[in-house]
């Protein structure tokens, strides 16, 4: 899945498609368009997920308005044909298929219709039973860790681990949406990827494109970010989401990200061969030299261009003479010296 210095992009449709399967192939075709690597959607029965009497987050009472979470799920909900055409059009698109689920059924589920990876939800990260199903189908893992401290993401690490050695991602997560800048503290990723000797990535909810960029630029490997067509649709999520073009944006800054990080050799490239030449200096004569006079640091003096002897050089031309007579500006090459 993960190349040698490509960050591995998931546009995150989550259950933007509002329960219809239409939008949700629209939204495949917007995530293959903006370059993601993969489109991810959320799995789940209501009746499994969530109480009758659930309160909504905040977050989404100002996107939805009052009620319960359950009748606000059960309205997302995706059907069994619903997967299997959405895998198949993702594969024809060439765009792999995630799906997130948050329950046992919708883990079996997953595993009828062939996914390849298993995503688990920040929410899921304390629910040990649920990750443990998942690791025992025996395929890598992306870990969100929304919410958590260091001590329940090594719980859901050891449990992962008690299960399969299978690959594990861990990524980092403010479970706000949207998730205010300060409140982001990207350095907990790294904190993780030394704790855990395993590779991260981040999932963002902040407004924008910048601190996807910004993870990228720390050693991110995968970067999740949640899309939809239209940031004014009815839903949850669709407020804290990134429209297509915005999505295509962010993907075009981390493919620019990853190229100018280079490979870590510090040289001159050849791009810049010609600035060094006209901007760098060397040693000329400060006035009108005489032959077999001394060169000092008062008689010499450095200009550009880099076309005679560097000034790094100076300690083996001072106190030298020179052989024959020598203008102002000249340059003092070596065949000058005694």
């Amino acid at each position: 899945m993960l190349k040698s210095r490509h960050t591995f992009i998931i546009a995150e449709a989550g259950v933007n498609h509002n329960g219809d399967i239409g939008t949700a192939l629209k939204l495949v075709d917007a995530a293959k368009e903006a370059g993601a690597d993969a489109v991810k959607f959320q799995t789940f029965k209501a009746e499994n997920l969530v109480t009758h009497q659930a309160p909504k987050a905040d977050y989404q009472k100002a996107a939805t308005g009052d009620g319960s979470q359950f009748a606000m799920l059960k309205a997302l909900e995706l059907s069994f044909d619903d997967h299997v055409r959405l895998k198949r059009y993702c594969d024809e698109k060439n765009i792999l298929f995630l799906s997130t689920p948050f329950d046992f059924e919708s883990v079996d589920l997953l595993e009828k219709i062939g996914v390849e990876y298993y995503k688990t939800s920040s929410g899921d990260l304390t629910n040990i039973p649920l990750i443990e199903h998942i690791a025992k189908k025996n395929k890598p893992m992306i870990v969100s860790t929304g919410m958590a401290n260091l001590g329940e993401v090594e719980m859901a690490v050891e449990a992962v681990r008690r299960n399969t050695d299978q690959d594990l991602w861990l990524l980092h997560c403010t479970s706000n949406y949207p998730a205010a800048m300060e409140d982001v503290n990207l350095n907990a990723m790294l904190t993780m990827k030394h704790a855990f000797k395993v590779p991260v990535g981040y999932s963002d909810h902040t407004k924008g494109i910048e601190i996807p960029a910004a993870a990228v630029a720390l050693g991110a490997e995968i970067i999740e970010k949640h899309l939809t067509l239209d940031k004014t649709m009815k839903g949850p999520d669709h407020k804290a989401s990134l429209e297509p073009a915005e999505l295509k944006k962010m993907v075009e800054s981390i493919r620019n990200v990853e190229m100018s990080l280079g490979d870590g050799v510090k040289r001159c490239n050849k791009s810049e061969a010609n600035t060094r030449m006209v901007a760098r200096k060397s040693i000329v004569a400060r006035r009108d030299l005489k032959k077999g006079e001394k060169l000092t640091l008062t008689n010499l003096d450095f200009k550009r261009p880099e076309s005679g002897i560097s000034p790094i050089y100076i300690h083996l031309i001072v106190n030298r003479k020179i052989v024959k007579d020598i203008k102002q500006n000249d340059l003092i090459t070596l065949d000058l010296i005694e």
